[in-house]
């Protein structure tokens, strides 16, 4: 392992690293590229942070948040306003989001648990299409190399919770390397180079940051400086005396104000990486022609419910932020309000740059609807924990097993033997009134239950005989 820690690895020889590491795949010789004539192919930059919640930005709940860039992305394009992390871990959700397939059909029913490389994959897509591909960032999702899902050049990134000075990236040849910095920085400084060295043909990258997922103490000193204690408050729905900061550090007791704060300065951190990509597609002349997207894997309780960490079916646990933007097409300043899902996420890309959409992809095109027209309005997302195994803690992870609905007025969810929750979300934003039983809600819970019996059979889920 090339180990720079120790010897002040600079910005302008880590970007150089970078341009020696980004090795194209020899098939990329083989793919027609779309040619001179008739308007370009849009580029794509998606990029996503890792337990981001929909309710941490300075735009939806939080205006005492530092987010200006994600402020200013919403309104150069289109915010949903319900985007559901479908399975909120970070394996199943980048499975889901690179396959289109639910978790029993592509296997990834928790963490560190690899995708198979031979079914339809975004990368596959976007390459197939003619499109140069990269993946920059955390993977997650077994190995180190992303090339066998149809990214030409791919920088993974391991050992990402620590945020500074102990990350590894792989290049394709070669032992991996340890540069110091913040790896939400350095991640971006190799996007940006990947960037300029494609501004002349239609890309697709995927750039994966880890803040302001745990550790959450390790936020730059400057962002945490932004939020003097007590500076942001706290959803109503949060009980910190049920989840005390005492004993072992176990990230659902990391609650209290260091960590609200550290979380935060986080979320500020990556906004900036988000600025500076931004500005490099401004400085390049390519916004207009760049779909870029802002999203992440799945949100986090930070105390709600006397809860932290993820695999809930609350709202900070499933409902995250999807920021879209492309001048050419996409309307400015405009909220869409349908439920929009991870499984939703592959086919509305293809559908944005007029690629075949996978006949596996099992979510829907919302892409009309980004142009402005009429779009899918589903009446229901379907939401699951199903394993536990490689959670922190594996089986004393507070988090149950479930199965549920977010529907665009109810949660519903369920134990393999009983009926867990129901919340009425427009009159108890914070669901702090659990319905489930309340005897007038019979015929509700009869109608939603049928939903999720529907949900199950569409994705092959065994529930509950596999839970």
């Amino acid at each position: 392992m090339a180990n720079h820690s120790g010897d002040g690895l600079t910005r302008r020889r880590f970007m150089g690293s970078v341009a020696a590491g980004a090795v194209s795949a020899t098939a990329a010789s083989c793919i027609s590229r779309p040619g001179s004539t008739g308007p370009r192919r849009p580029n794509v930059v998606y990029v996503f942070s890792d337990e981001h919640r929909h309710q941490s930005m300075g735009i939806t709940e939080l205006p005492e948040l530092h987010t200006p860039n994600m402020a200013r992305l919403a309104r150069q394009g289109v915010q949903f306003t319900h985007c559901i992390s479908n399975y909120p871990v970070c394996s199943p959700h980048r499975a889901i989001l690179m396959s289109g397939r639910w978790p029993y059909q592509q296997g990834v029913i928790d963490n560190n648990i690899p995708l198979g490389s031979d079914g339809a994959t975004l990368g596959k897509a976007f390459l197939g299409a003619g499109y140069r591909t990269g993946y920059i960032g955390k993977w997650h999702l077994g190995g180190t190399r992303a090339e066998p899902f149809g990214f030409e050049e791919s920088l993974i990134w391991t050992r990402t919770g620590a945020h500074w000075d102990k990350s590894l990236y792989h290049p394709r040849e070669g032992e991996p390397v340890q540069p110091t910095g913040y790896n939400a920085t350095l991640m971006t400084d190799q996007a940006l180079d990947y960037i300029a060295r494609h501004r002349d043909e239609p890309f697709f990258l995927m750039l994966s940051l880890n803040p302001p997922h745990a550790n959450f103490l390790d936020a730059p000193e400057g962002k945490k400086a932004l939020y003097p204690e007590g500076s942001l408050p706290r959803r109503p729905n949060v009980d910190l005396a049920s989840a005390p900061d005492d004993g072992p550090p176990r990230i659902w007791h990391q609650n209290s104000w260091p960590y609200y704060q550290g979380y935060h300065a986080h979320v500020s951190a990556v906004d900036d990486e988000l600025g500076r990509v931004m500005a490099a597609l401004d400085t390049l002349g390519l916004a207009e022609d760049t779909i870029l997207a802002y999203s992440s894997d799945h949100g986090s309780m930070l105390g709600s419910h006397g809860l932290g960490s993820k695999r809930q079916p609350y709202e900070e646990s499933i409902r995250v932020p999807f920021l879209i933007r492309w001048p050419r097409a996409i309307p400015r300043n405009t909220k869409l309000g349908p439920l929009f899902g991870s499984i939703d996420i592959m086919p509305t890309l293809c559908g944005l740059c007029g690629l075949p959409i996978p006949p596996s992809c099992m979510g829907l095109d919302f892409s009309p609807a980004l142009r402005g027209g009429r779009g899918p309005e589903p009446k229901s997302q379907f939401i699951m924990h199903i394993s536990k195994n490689n959670a922190s803690g594996a089986q004393n992870h507070p988090a149950p097993i479930f199965r549920g609905v977010r529907t665009p007025r109810h949660t519903y969810a369920v134990y393999a033997d009983r009926p867990w929750c129901l919340f009425d979300n427009e009159q108890d934003p914070y669901q702090l009134r659990n319905l489930i039983d309340e005897a007038g809600q019979k015929p509700l819970i009869a109608e939603l239950d049928g939903v999720l019996k529907q949900w199950l059979r569409r994705a092959g889920d065994p529930f509950p005989e596999g839970a």
